[in-house]
């Protein structure tokens, strides 16, 4: 009875330890000034995005849009990040100066908001759109960049998931604040909370000191003899695993990115009352889960590989589709997104550490990651766009089955296809 009695407590003192191992690791060999810039400029980063996105449809259908032109102001947003995702990763690969392009696209990403509250006419909220989903293709790599130079490959696995754990918690917390400010304020409060946002995640990113960034690091490259040295861009296309792994997250996002809208759609056709307080919660719960279990995926990635992560976080996608695909009451649309919020820390924290581990000495980190990005948000267009005609012409139960499928077929290039990525020893 006293060993069974020790044992839960053995097993804390044995979770606590890897925690502390965890924040150890974290801890070299950025100095904790810059860990803390960086931290928040996640967190603030997110908070000014959220502004973004659903708000905005929200905003100009009280303005009187009509949803064909919503329609066309939210495409403009979704075809400029895909555009600017590829050059701006080559962008953050090839400047030196990482934080200034960050605080670029803070501001860009400020003045966007600042038109949208200001004119919500038809030219300035497609040039703000334009603008904002441009910021994708700056703020995203030069996170990445920023991140992978301060702490090197050795530490980017928990770097990325402290990363993902601010921005989730920055999501989370303003999509409820920002959705406040609408409905106590008016409309147009959201995106002048949005732009003065910027002003805080403008001050977390000075915290970061820039002689910590190193430049090499953040771009992957290697070293001969104190030259740094650079792959082809086209080398990146001959690495069969890097396009092996892209294609499965490509029939990811396939499958995964129309399920939230036909979840909202069915909450609409239940007739629940306050529609959008339960659509707030769907949306609200996946970035809790992501802020609660990303900083462990990346500590369990370098403890136990990238691939069985990876396993867990693919083959949970068709698992959360087939469930849906049978029911429409709010509790297991509740346990559905906790499903994804699990599949989106795993996922998200690991496309950075595979690619990182890929594309080593490459000094192509960067364009990598923004090559991926595009096929992702190509995946995810296709499917929000095929999706509707699907469920019509089917109906629900049948409509999720094929988004299972693809789901299924992702997991099941991961498995066969993906090998582990995590090297024996980092070189940097």
């Amino acid at each position: 009875m006293a060993a069974a009695a020790g044992l839960p407590h053995s097993r804390l003192r044995s979770a606590a330890g890897r925690y502390r191992e965890a924040r150890h690791s974290l801890r070299t060999p950025a100095s904790a000034q810059s860990r803390r810039g960086l931290d928040w400029m996640n967190f603030f980063v997110a908070d000014v995005q959220t502004g973004f996105g659903t708000f905005v449809a929200f905003y100009l259908a009280e303005s009187g849009w009509t949803r064909g032109n919503i329609g066309v102001a939210l495409a403009a947003a979704s075809v400029a990040g895909m555009i600017s995702q590829i050059p701006g990763g080559a962008v953050a690969d090839a400047i030196t100066w990482k934080r200034g392009l960050a605080a670029v696209g803070i501001v860009i990403t400020g003045a966007s908001a600042l038109l949208l509250g200001l004119a919500p006419n038809f030219v300035s909220v497609f040039v703000a759109q334009i603008l904002q989903g441009a910021t994708a293709g700056i703020i995203t790599p030069a996170i990445g960049a920023i991140s992978l130079g301060l702490v090197g490959r050795s530490a980017i696995a928990l770097r990325t998931g402290r990363n993902y754990r601010y921005a989730a918690a920055g999501h989370a917390l303003t999509a409820a604040l920002m959705g406040a400010a609408g409905a106590y304020l008016w409309n147009g409060a959201i995106f002048y909370a949005a732009a003065a946002l910027c002003v805080p995640a403008l001050i977390a990113l000075g915290f970061i000191r820039g002689d910590e960034i190193d430049y090499a690091r953040a771009r992957n490259a290697g070293r001969s003899k104190d030259r740094i040295t650079t792959g082809r861009v086209v080398d990146l296309v001959k690495n069969h695993k890097l396009v092996l792994f892209t294609a499965a997250t490509l029939l990811f996002q396939l499958a995964d990115a129309s399920v939230l809208p036909v979840m909202g759609e069915n909450l609409v056709a239940a007739k629940y009352t306050q529609a959008a307080i339960w659509m707030s919660g769907l949306i609200i719960a996946p970035q809790i889960v992501v802020a609660l279990l990303a900083p462990w995926v990346g500590f369990h990635s370098e403890k136990r590989g990238r691939r069985p992560l990876l396993l867990i976080g693919f083959g949970l996608e068709p698992v959360r589709i087939i469930l849906l695909a049978f029911t429409s009451a709010y509790p297991f649309l509740m346990v559905g997104q906790i499903m994804s919020g699990i599949t989106g820390a795993v996922i998200g924290v690991l496309t950075i550490l595979v690619i990182a581990d890929l594309t080593a000495g490459t000094g192509r980190f960067n364009l990598a990651v923004g090559a991926v990005g595009t096929m992702s948000g190509i995946a995810a267009s296709v499917s929000t766009s095929a999706t509707g005609f699907l469920f019509q012409a089917f109906g629900q139960r049948i409509g999720y089955l094929p988004l299972a499928a693809v789901a299924a077929a992702a997991t099941g290039l991961i498995w066969w296809f993906v090998s582990e990525t995590k090297p024996e020893k980092y070189e940097d």
